[in-house]
């Protein structure tokens, strides 16, 4: 099957060796690493080898995991196996109000970032959320800055993200289908659904045309897609019906 779990879902259910546990039992085969699981990777190590799971890609935040923490930071990737580091979000900074040209800045310090990586023999990308589609000041899309000005680094789309910040994801895959080489697949709850969940939906249950979506990732040569869910009250429910709905995207 092949799917893979953000662990970043699980933060907030239950220890590490339980939530592995569960993954595996459901079928899946890989997930993704985010910083809770960085502190003791010989743990993480083998808790994924007793479950089946590889951990392939990996989110690293703030950018400085880039810059002043670089060696920790691919010291943990290859204990851990990850060949594609993510930057995951900008600082805050970046997210209220800033204009162009620090954008610009920001996507040449991963256009930095990417060239380190690769000269370490890993990977390096993006991964957007909302703010990257909403225009900025002078009328700019911060997401076209940064892939213009970062034009090594590849993109892990996150299409919930870019339906919340007003953008078509079907218009991104189609425009930028040389960049983008993993996604984050997670759902939209309907209008006035899952409150509790910050709007959030298990996979087929929400409103996110994902048959769509797969098939235009799929054309674009993705391989890499990992399900989602940013607040979910029952992480067993959410692992549980979107690796079901994932099988028959």
């Amino acid at each position: 099957m092949n799917a893979s779990f953000q662990l970043y879902s699980a933060r907030n259910h239950g220890s590490w060796s339980q939530v592995f546990e569960l993954l595996g039992k459901l079928g899946y085969s890989h997930v993704e690493g985010f910083g809770g699981v960085y502190a003791d990777p010989g743990e993480t190590l083998a808790l994924m080898q007793a479950n089946g799971l590889t951990m392939p890609s990996g989110h690293f935040f703030p950018i400085d995991c880039f810059e002043g923490e670089f060696a920790q930071s691919i010291a943990t990737a290859r204990a851990l196996g990850i060949e594609r580091l993510y930057c995951p979000a900008p600082g805050d900074d970046l997210r209220d109000g800033a204009d162009a040209a620090a954008w610009i800045d920001f996507a040449k310090r991963l256009e930095a970032a990417a060239a380190k990586v690769r000269d370490a023999g890993l990977r390096f990308g993006w991964h957007n959320h909302h703010w990257e589609f909403m225009p900025l000041p002078g009328g700019e899309i911060a997401m076209d800055l940064l892939l213009e000005h970062a034009p090594s680094m590849e993109w892990e789309i996150d299409v919930a993200w870019v339906v919340r910040g007003g953008a078509d994801p079907l218009r991104w895959i189609d425009m930028h289908r040389d960049r983008i080489t993993a996604a984050h697949v997670k759902d939209i709850a309907a209008e006035g659904e899952c409150a509790d969940e910050d709007g959030w939906a298990d996979l087929g249950h929400g409103t996110v045309d994902w048959r769509a979506c797969m098939k235009a990732l799929r054309g674009a040569g993705v391989n890499l897609f990992v399900l989602e869910h940013d607040n979910p009250a029952d992480v067993a429910r959410f692992a549980g019906r979107s690796v079901e709905t994932f099988k028959t995207l």
